[in-house]
């Protein structure tokens, strides 16, 4: 039987490199393996890269990204308005020098919430003036206006104050209220900064065009009421400052206007309070029958009103004038019944004033005895007060009234100079007795 021969193979030095092994299989798998683990991690570095404005918002201060966002976003004329604020601030700052109070501030840059609040309404009224929304424009300002409303953001305020009525007169169609209104807040900022003369001048406006208007506020307060309430109370100040320099004509006709304000307003208790300061000008002008006609007039109001107070502070006037016309006994009945009326309502600190009146009078009469009456009631009145500067004055005077009515007796027992006399002059003055001024 013929046998197969095979071939003998040769074994190879080197494993062919076009046969898989089960090793080169497992590390041509490592390999395939690879390119995903890099991958997922380009993928992971990836998503934690910031972009641009993610690394703007830590290399650059706020102010400067919000410019940035504003220049993005278009809104050029807010950028500009933005910039300027930042940098009048600290004209202002330098010009003021390290002394000031203003050195001392936070600056706006310090301030984020200031800075978002101002980039947030800046826009909002550009892009309401584009689109010739002025309401829109009127409303942001004054919520501008509104929010800074510290101390030392009076600057700000007074600012966005004055855009807003810039913008309130170019709405047409509400009758121009909200331009009397931004006059309103224009007025009060004044007023608050002691600029009478603007003040005045704005709140003029504010009642200019309130008049004939049904314009309320939440609490049913008209607009023209407070015009007038407003107006009343700046000529007063006004006035105040013409009084302070002597010049009374110009401060009654001021009092004047404040009392025509006044009566406008339909407050009688304002109205009362107007005329009893007309009365008091021409009082102290020296025109007593007309300051009493004034002055009559807060009487009959104040007792409509019921307003005991203001009735007793009509009787201390009236009788003022009338001292003032050598009247002495109509002043000293007016006096009395100023007393009457503390005495039935409690008005101690007023009652203690009654009595000081009272007592000067009657010393300005030479009755002495009944002026050192008055002076002692007041003075035990003060102490029951527990009033240091109404206890010493009243003191005084009580000392002083004394010494009038002993003066008399004093001088009789000097000139007599007889041995009783003499011997009652050292008595008294080793016991100060206070009934020295009967003994004659």
């Amino acid at each position: 039987m013929a046998s197969a021969v095979f071939p003998r193979q040769k074994p190879r030095f080197l494993p062919d490199i076009n046969e898989k092994s089960s090793v080169k299989a497992s590390l041509h798998g490592k390999e395939m393996k690879k390119p995903n683990r890099g991958s997922a991690e380009r993928e992971r570095i990836q998503t934690t890269t910031m972009n641009a404005d993610e690394i703007a918002q830590f290399r650059y201060s706020l102010h400067q990204n919000l410019c940035v966002s504003m220049l993005q976003e278009g809104f050029h004329g807010s950028f500009k308005k933005f910039s300027s604020l930042l940098q009048r601030w600290k004209d202002e700052r330098l010009a003021a020098g390290p002394d000031s109070e203003l050195w001392l501030q936070r600056s706006l840059e310090e301030q984020p919430d200031k800075l978002e609040m101002l980039r947030e309404h800046l826009t909002r009224a550009e892009a309401a003036q584009r689109a010739d929304q002025f309401v829109e424009v009127y409303e942001s300002h004054l919520a501008l206006a509104k929010f800074f409303s510290e101390p030392e953001d009076m600057w700000l305020r007074h600012h966005f104050y004055k855009l807003g009525l810039k913008a309130a007169r170019k709405v047409k169609t509400d009758s121009s209220r909200r331009e009397a209104e931004a006059s309103e807040h224009l007025a009060h900022l004044y007023l608050e900064r002691g600029d009478l003369e603007l003040a005045q001048e704005h709140f003029e406006m504010f009642h200019h065009l309130a008049v004939g208007q049904s314009w309320q506020d939440e609490s049913g307060h008209t607009h023209l009421s407070r015009a007038c309430e407003s107006l009343c109370r700046v000529y007063t100040l006004l006035a105040q400052r013409q009084l302070q320099c002597g010049e009374y004509r110009a401060a009654i006709q001021l009092l004047n206007q404040a009392y025509e304000m006044a009566k406008e307003a339909g407050d009688k208790t304002l109205e009362g309070e107007a005329v009893y300061r007309v009365g008091l000008a021409y009082q102290s002008m020296g025109s007593q029958t007309t300051a009493k006609q004034f002055l009559n007039m807060f009487m009959e109001i104040s007792t409509a009103l019921g307003d005991m107070e203001s009735l007793g502070k009509a009787y201390k006037a009236i009788a003022k004038s009338l001292e003032s016309e050598d009247k002495i006994s109509d002043a000293i009945e007016h006096l009395q019944k100023y007393l009457e009326v503390c005495q039935e309502n409690n008005q101690h600190e007023n009652r203690q004033d009654a009595y000081m009146c009272l007592g000067s009078i009657h010393i300005s009469r030479a009755q002495y005895e009944r002026g050192c009456e008055y002076f002692t009631q007041a003075f035990e009145m003060a102490c029951s007060l527990d009033s240091n500067p109404c206890i010493e004055k009243a003191q005084l005077c009580v000392g002083i009234a004394r010494a009038h009515s002993m003066l008399r007796v004093y001088t009789s027992h000097l000139q007599i100079n007889k041995p009783p006399n003499v011997s009652t002059l050292i008595s008294w003055k080793e016991t100060k007795e206070d009934k020295f001024h009967e003994t004659l």
